[in-house]
């Protein structure tokens, strides 16, 4: 790869990869004994943060110095939010009912089925969208202007999902809207903010590596993972599957976009709650 050291960039993918794994056994070690595991939804943004901090060091003396601060720093922050934001939310709950059926149906020892389809996927998963971070860290060149753009794109990414988990929980948490679908805020432009605003960090942390040709190849994959994992896969396909017999619901998926955000097409209340 033109100007990315190659040796150095494989050793930071292997290194990272064991750093996602270890966070990934040390958590599955804390829920087997708490006898929960909806804390590996915690480990997910932590895991992330472990592969930057390990980025960081191991690319230091090979990536221009202010795309590997900027690239680590944004890919910390978004995912300690996250954990932050999940730990608090699943505060005082017992075990997550996706996972209570997925282990509910578990051929064979529940503890080791979790294990391999819930712990080492997430971690495979982990190192492999997180390419563009390692990646980026080891392009001597410095932020050009489609880094930038990334960053910026990261920035309404933050934006989107930050905001949107801090309006349905300040919602959520008035006794007053039980019972009720939020549609305010950036509910009533897109049904998933959240996961909007996940799509675009992702996105955006990919423009940052795309400073050649066979970085960007390299790496594209990660957002294109991210974006089906929320759409198709875990994110926004379930979360509608679970919500769809709620009253209300449809009144609220006819008016406000399914993704991308668009005003809604009109204004009204619903009648369930998420």
């Amino acid at each position: 790869m033109t100007g990315v050291d190659a040796g150095a960039l494989g050793l930071n993918l292997a290194v990272s990869a064991g750093a996602a794994l270890a966070v990934m056994l040390l958590t599955f070690a804390v829920a087997t004994v708490k006898g929960v595991h909806r804390i590996v939804d915690v480990a997910w943004g932590l895991a992330f943060t472990a592969v930057a901090v390990v980025t960081w060091f191991l690319s230091d003396g090979y990536g221009d110095e202010g795309r590997r601060f900027a690239v680590v720093l944004a890919t910390a922050v978004w995912g300690l939010r996250l954990s932050a934001h999940i730990a608090r939310r699943g505060r005082g709950h017992g075990e997550d009912p996706r996972y209570a059926r997925m282990l509910a149906r578990a051929p064979g020892s529940p503890t080791l089925y979790a294990l391999r389809t819930v712990y080492l996927l997430q971690g495979a998963l982990v190192w492999l969208v997180s390419l563009p971070v390692q990646a980026a860290a080891y392009l001597p060149s410095p932020l050009d202007v489609l880094a930038l753009l990334g960053l910026a794109v990261w920035a309404v990414g933050l934006f989107f999902e930050a905001v949107g988990d801090h309006q349905l929980a300040r919602f959520k948490a008035d006794p007053a809207h039980r019972g009720r679908v939020m549609d305010r805020g950036l509910w009533s432009w897109t049904r998933h903010p959240n996961y909007f605003g996940d799509f675009l960090v992702w996105w955006g942390l990919y423009l940052t590596a795309c400073g050649t040709w066979q970085t960007a190849a390299l790496t594209v994959v990660s957002p294109l993972v991210m974006s089906g994992l929320l759409i198709r896969g875990s994110g926004k396909r379930l979360l509608e599957a679970h919500m769809a017999q709620r009253p209300g619901y449809a009144a609220y998926t006819a008016r406000t976009s399914g993704f991308f955000p668009r005003p809604p097409r009109r204004r009204a209340s619903g009648t369930a709650a998420r």
